[in-house]
């Protein structure tokens, strides 16, 4: 038995239906995607819209497993401090120029009403943390790992979505030293640079 090519014109409309979508969820929020706006961005009638994706949550999870397969963290260097101070620094980037702050407003106001959202949810959190866990597992124990990436990611969110104030780069300097501090890092590693 032979499996048929995909249809590209499929491929095609998929891939610009889920790109309207995404642009839209970044740029406007959760409230900004609806079959009509996607159909008009995307150039698509809404019925090939509807089609596909019968509900705006099924537009809006395929846009976030776009965001999250195209996602990209720095490479790790091996400098424990200078590899947390680069991803906080792009952790930051994403949640002001990236819109990554509107999309997570949307989805932890929902998570709450659906189980797909609540998976959602997860997704985006391992996604958006997973350079920086990379970089705690390759130098701390397992078990100060969760509570130091809490303390990193949630400080900035906080600076960043709630203050309104950017992340510097003094402030990620004193908080990278500050969370690892908590777990006797800066003494295993002297001023974290080494």
């Amino acid at each position: 038995m032979t499996l048929e090519a995909p249809d590209p014109r499929v491929a095609r409309t998929r891939r610009d239906v889920v790109d309207a979508t995404t642009s839209l969820l970044l740029d406007r929020g959760w409230d900004g995607v609806t079959h009509a706006e996607v159909a008009r961005h995307s150039g698509y009638s809404k019925a090939t819209i509807y089609t596909h994706w019968p509900t705006r949550l099924d537009l809006i999870r395929a846009a976030i497993e776009q965001i999250c397969d195209t996602d990209h963290h720095p490479p790790s260097t091996g400098n424990l401090g200078e590899d947390l101070r680069t991803s906080l620094r792009d952790f930051a980037v994403d949640l002001t120029e990236g819109h990554l702050d509107r999309l997570l407003a949307g989805v932890v106001e929902r998570a709450n009403t659906s189980e797909v959202v609540r998976d959602l949810r997860g997704r985006l959190y391992e996604t958006g943390t997973k350079g920086m866990r990379t970089i705690l597992e390759e130098h701390l124990d397992a078990a100060d790992i969760d509570p130091v990436l809490a303390l990193l990611t949630g400080a900035v969110l906080v600076r960043v979505t709630f203050e309104g104030v950017p992340a510097t780069d003094s402030f990620i300097d004193d908080l990278v030293t500050r969370a690892l501090s908590t777990v006797g890092a800066s003494n295993r590693f002297g001023s974290l640079d080494a």
